[in-house]
């Protein structure tokens, strides 16, 4: 009996051990790169890049345009993800696959896909540009691009809140007379509202970090379309500072923004 003790306690701290070691080397393998980042450059030359107007005009369309993205998600996907939580119908399986298959689309796939779409010779961009509109290669394109590798993040989790929330909320609202729409605004969206603000956050940053579909549908033309991951991709080749402060700021931001997301989803539960 003493030795089953002993060994039990010998194989727990060996696990406790081998658990400890595996966490540190990880911790370091994905810290070093970010330190190396940070120490390449000093305050006042971090401060100097924020003026380069590559550096501003990237920063400035970036937030401009995966906000805009966000929001336009926020409008389709919210829906989207509540239909497919409560209702059954024929397709709903293939249209879950479809959603989710920007997630493993390789970029330059999705923005040459998006470029045959919308392209001037695309299936729908030909329609546009018979009337003198053309939607590749402008910030619209950025924003399109940003929208279809970002909006499964958002729905996904949005899905998830309204799977989770208890239908007798729902049921007993409509029980009182109300209507479905007004049910859907006053008692459903404020009881899951934490899960959207999380997927929504996701899916702001994943469309600021765009990068590959980007540069195939949009271009990298300065002021238009170089949002930051391109700015980066461009001034490392020439001004290496501008490309970390660049690297730094997205940096800063996705770590605040993973932040934001598991404070507000910390024990997150629907009612």
């Amino acid at each position: 009996m003493v030795g089953r003790r002993y060994f039990k306690g010998r194989n727990n701290l060996l696990l406790t051990i081998g658990a400890g070691v595996l966490i540190t080397l990880l911790t370091i393998f994905i810290i070093t790169p970010i330190l190396g980042l940070f120490l390449r450059i000093t305050f006042d030359q971090f401060v100097t890049s924020l003026s380069d107007p590559v550096v501003l005009n990237a920063l400035v369309l970036s937030l401009f345009t995966a906000s805009i993205s966000t929001f336009v998600i926020i409008l389709i996907g919210t829906p989207v993800a509540w239909i497919n939580a409560r209702h059954r119908y024929p397709g709903r399986e293939i249209v879950d696959t479809l959603i989710d298959l920007p997630l493993v689309l390789p970029p330059t796939v999705a923005g040459l896909a998006l470029l045959m779409a919308f392209g001037r010779m695309g299936l729908i961009g030909g329609i546009f540009y018979d009337f003198g509109i053309s939607i590749a290669f402008t910030t619209l394109a950025v924003i399109i691009a940003q929208i279809f590798v970002s909006v499964p993040f958002y729905i996904r989790q949005a899905r998830a809140s309204f799977e989770q929330l208890d239908a007798m909320y729902e049921n007993a609202a409509r029980s009182l007379g109300s209507p479905p729409v007004p049910t859907f605004f006053t008692v459903v969206l404020p009881l899951v509202k934490a899960g959207l603000i999380g997927g929504a956050i996701m899916s702001f940053a994943r469309a600021l970090g765009e990068f590959g579909a980007t540069i195939m549908f949009a271009g990298n033309f300065q002021g238009r379309t170089q949002t930051m991951p391109l700015a980066i991709y461009t001034t490392m080749q020439g001004d290496l500072n501008a490309s970390i402060t660049l690297s730094v700021i997205l940096i800063i931001i996705s770590f605040v923004i993973i932040a934001i997301v598991k404070f507000k989803l910390r024990g997150y539960t629907p009612r």
